[in-house]
């Protein structure tokens, strides 16, 4: 008796559990809701409140709706990835650096800067302390006040001036004592001006400014390029107290050299990771191994802060044939304080057409939602060996009487 009681325990108890799979959110619900079921914080107005999100359907409306949008695309200064990074971490980036006060036409000269000056027919003046020793060595070095002393001449200002401008101040104070002056002035060593270039480039450190103008672009290519997980949308240059957003992808992809910023002494160029550049995969999906453990759930660098849904669910390894329900795919979207939730029903495998020209943005928690029926058969799988032993258990009583009973 108290076995067949038993047994009736755990029938009611896997009816329970079935009629709680199609109510507990989490689970599956059976009738699909359009909105979610918690209020959640947006803005509207430039102001925070609480609602209830809308559920929108990826359908071709809201595909054609999403390219007419501008912003979408992946090149448009307007793109979310080029401004989630400041907006994660709080900065305050001033989108392009404003152009020069005066533009760099010629090197100027600066503290610790060494001068190679050359006085045709006069040796005692051009290398006066030896022939064997190099230009560097044996040059005139620009003092931390700006200046420099040189025979016959006296102190010479050299400080913010081009070697043009220097020579000619040479020659002609040099005439006084020297007939048809023939003398020349170049820069043996620049010191005086450098440039940080930091983060995600092969050779990270200090770079110096010389004669040939000092561009990102060259700084980075001096630098040995960036590494495959630098963010190409979001380098930050730091200049006088302020810094400012380059945009190297656009210059490399759309053209605009106006990202191609001209560097100036004490500027920091730091290269970013894409760490923000993420999106992350949860629910029914294939399993894959990672560290040795068995899970479903991950995060997706995204290339260049590019992917669509379908790349997405293809490199987490697809949905599990047999416990994903293909009609229950959701997206959902938080960045830059602006919620949203998108649904894509893909019973229809023409539905994945529309995911391939989804795009998402940084952040994005994309979910695969589970068959229906799915938990009932492992409730049933965690309750049918206990029902197997007390079966088996149940006989054994039953047949041990039998042999209890004395043969006749």
């Amino acid at each position: 008796m108290n076995l067949q009681r038993a047994k009736r325990y755990l029938g009611l108890i896997a009816l329970c559990q079935l009629a709680a799979c199609s109510i507990i959110p989490g689970h599956h619900m059976s009738q699909f809701s359009r909105q979610s079921s918690v209020e959640m914080p947006t803005k509207e107005n430039d102001e925070a409140i609480l609602k209830r999100l809308n559920i929108q359907t990826i359908d071709a409306n809201l595909i054609i709706e999403l390219e007419k949008d501008y912003s979408n695309f992946s090149l448009s200064p307007d793109n979310v990835a080029n401004h989630y990074f400041d907006y994660r971490i709080g900065s305050k980036t001033i989108k392009g650096v404003p152009a020069e006060d005066e533009p760099y036409t010629q090197y100027r000269v600066g503290p610790r800067d060494v001068l190679n000056i050359t006085v045709w027919d006069h040796p005692e003046l051009t290398i006066p302390a030896g022939q064997f020793r190099s230009a560097e060595a044996a040059g005139n070095v620009v003092g931390e006040d700006g200046t420099f002393f040189y025979p016959y001449v006296g102190v010479v200002q050299a400080a913010g001036r081009t070697v043009e401008e220097i020579r000619e101040e040479l020659t002609r104070r040099l005439s006084k004592y020297i007939e048809f002056v023939q003398l020349d002035v170049r820069v043996a060593a620049y010191r005086s001006q450098r440039v940080y270039v930091v983060g995600e480039v092969e050779q990270p450190g200090v770079q110096l400014v010389q004669d040939i103008p000092l561009t990102v672009l060259e700084a980075i290519n001096r630098a040995g390029g960036v590494k495959p997980d630098a963010d190409l949308r979001n380098i930050v240059l730091t200049r006088n107290d302020r810094t400012y957003s380059i945009n190297l992808l656009s210059l490399y992809e759309g053209g605009d050299v106006t990202q191609n910023v001209l560097l100036q002494h004490g500027d920091v160029l730091n290269v970013p990771d894409n760490a923000l550049n993420k999106v992350f995969v949860l629910g029914e999906t294939n399993h894959f191994v990672a560290g040795g453990a068995i899970g479903r759930s991950r995060s997706l660098a995204m290339n260049k802060a590019r992917m669509t849904l379908v790349e997405a669910l293809s490199e987490a390894g697809g949905l599990d044939q047999e416990t994903s329900d293909p009609a229950r795919i959701f997206v959902f979207r938080g960045g830059l304080g602006k919620p949203e939730i998108y649904h894509l029903d893909a019973k229809s495998p023409d539905a994945l057409l529309l995911a391939d020209r989804f795009p998402l943005h940084p952040r994005d928690v994309i979910y695969v939602d589970r068959a229906e029926g799915i938990r009932w058969n492992q409730i049933i799988g965690q309750i049918q060996p206990t029902i197997n032993l007390l079966n088996a258990f149940d006989g054994a009583l039953r047949v041990q009487p039998l042999l209890r009973r004395p043969s006749p």
